[in-house]
Order: structure tokens, then C-alpha cells, then sequence
């Protein structure tokens, strides 16, 4: 196997992409997915299945930092996994029955994931709207003093299964879905545990789930391992530079360029 060839051009995009990964904490396949179908023309399933394995080695690394700092709760990312690992088992069989190569297959792909592009692009700029609406909310509920905790911890328990499940299915077609989304839905669950914790969670929850739909991509023959090596040697020194310079951006105004940039993609995915 001859060694993969890496391409600058895509290496600097690898750069950008981690670089706003790193500031913004919002998920690379929300940019990289699309900048690759888009901008470079690489096949939607190509794209997808190469992402996710680029997703899964920049997650682990964050895994790695969030676990160190002890902003991981286990418990949340075993219950997402319960839903996803299946979900995701289970939509790569059908990909491999009906085919990823196909123009169908594609212009599926292309569809589902500009329109998880716009939902994310929503989650992104009412997030911290609907955790301060949820916290409230259980404030209250404690303050009334009413019975049911019980109920209200299983309740909670098969939301966060399915909220895996659901990520599951997006993820394994689309690469998208796993940070903003994954997020946000957390922070309406879990109201009362802190946003850092959160974070970790949803990206330890990230790296089994992006590393077993990339290698089912890669089974199935979506994968270019030129071009993952190529992206990777980019993001990650791009991540890295991010990251440190996170505390000083100005987080609203990001999180809605952001926002918009995913809206502006997704519309054009689901309309070209």
C-alpha cells in the first residue's frame, strides 16, 4: 500500500476548519462536510465516511483533555452510546443494501445534510435561550416540591437513548450532528450540570460513535485516506491554536457568523 500523498491545498482548508473548531467548540463536520461536497466536489458519501474518520481522531484528543480535567460524566455518554452505536450499526447495513455510489445515494446525502446544516444552524443561536429556559424550568419544578423524581430520571433516561439514537442515523449519513445538536439537547436534559461537563460528554460520546461509522464508510469503500491525512495535518495545529485563543473571541458574535455561514451552506445543499 503505497503511503498516502498529502495535498497542501487541502491541508490549509484542514487548518481553517480547526481553527474555528477550536474557537467556537461547534463540530467539523458541520464545516468540513460541506466545504469538501462544495468547494472541492468530492462525492457526498466520500465526503461523509472520510469526515467521520477525521472526526473521530480530533475527538479522541479532546476526549483525552475533557477526561484529564474530569469534565466527562460517563454516565450521559454510556446512555448516548446505548442509542447511537446501534442507530448507526443499523443505518450503514441499509447504506450497504441500497448503495452510497449511486446519484441517488448522493443527492440523499447531499439533502439530509443541508437541512441537519440549518437545524444545527438554529441550535447554534438559541442554545443558550433554551438551557436558561430549562434550567428555570426545573428550578420551578424543585421549588414546588411535587414527587416524581423517580419518573422524571427515567423520562430523562430513554430521552437521552433516543437523543443517541437520533444522532446515530445523522451522524452515519451525514457527519453532522454529533457537537451542536448533540449539545443543545443535552443542556435541555441535563438543565443543571455544567455546560463544560456537557461539552465533554457529547464529545467522548463522539469518538466511538464517529469512529464506528467511519470504519463502516471505509468497509463499504467511502473512504480517501489521502485526503484524511491531508485534512488531519492541518486541523490539528489548527485546533490547537484555536483553543488558545477561545478565551478572547467574542463568543456570541461567533456562535451567529457561524450560524449563518451553516444556513447560507444548507440552503444552497438542499437547493443545488
Amino acid at each position: 500500500m503505497p503511503f498516502p500523498h498529502i495535498d497542501l491545498l487541502y491541508s490549509a482548508s484542514g487548518l481553517a476548519v480547526g481553527f474555528l473548531v477550536g474557537l467556537t467548540g461547534v463540530g467539523g463536520g458541520s464545516l468540513m462536510t460541506p466545504l469538501l461536497v462544495l468547494l472541492f466536489g468530492i462525492h457526498p458519501a466520500t465526503a461523509v465516511g472520510t469526515d467521520l474518520l477525521y472526526a473521530a481522531a480530533t475527538k479522541a484528543t479532546g476526549t483525552l483533555v475533557h477526561g484529564i480535567k474530569g469534565s466527562v460524566d460517563w454516565r450521559i455518554t454510556g446512555r448516548l452510546a446505548a442509542g447511537s452505536i446501534p442507530a448507526a450499526a443499523i443505518t450503514l447495513i441499509l447504506l450497504n443494501r441500497y448503495g452510497l455510489n449511486t446519484p441517488a445515494a448522493a443527492r440523499v446525502i447531499q439533502l439530509v445534510l443541508g437541512y441537519a446544516l440549518l437545524v444545527t444552524a438554529v441550535s447554534l443561536v438559541f442554545r443558550p435561550q433554551l438551557a436558561r429556559l430549562a434550567y428555570k424550568t426545573g428550578m420551578a419544578r424543585e421549588a414546588s416540591g411535587k414527587p416524581g423524581a423517580a419518573s422524571r430520571e427515567t423520562r430523562t433516561l430513554a430521552w437521552t437513548v433516543l437523543t443517541g439514537a437520533i444522532l446515530g442515523v445523522l451522524v452515519s449519513i451525514t457527519s453532522v450532528g454529533a457537537g451542536a445538536i448533540g449539545v443543545t439537547v443535552l443542556l435541555l436534559l441535563y438543565p443543571r450540570l455544567p455546560t463544560a461537563r456537557i461539552v465533554g460528554s457529547d464529545i467522548a460520546h463522539a469518538v466511538p460513535l464517529t469512529l464506528i461509522a467511519g470504519t463502516g464508510h471505509w468497509l463499504l469503500g467511502s473512504v480517501n485516506w489521502d485526503l484524511l491525512l491531508s485534512l488531519l495535518v492541518g486541523s490539528l495545529p489548527g485546533i490547537v491554536l484555536g483553543s488558545m485563543l477561545a478565551s478572547r473571541a467574542p463568543e456570541v458574535l461567533l456562535r451567529n457568523v457561524l450560524a449563518v455561514t451553516l444556513v447560507i451552506v444548507g440552503v444552497k445543499l438542499v437547493l443545488s
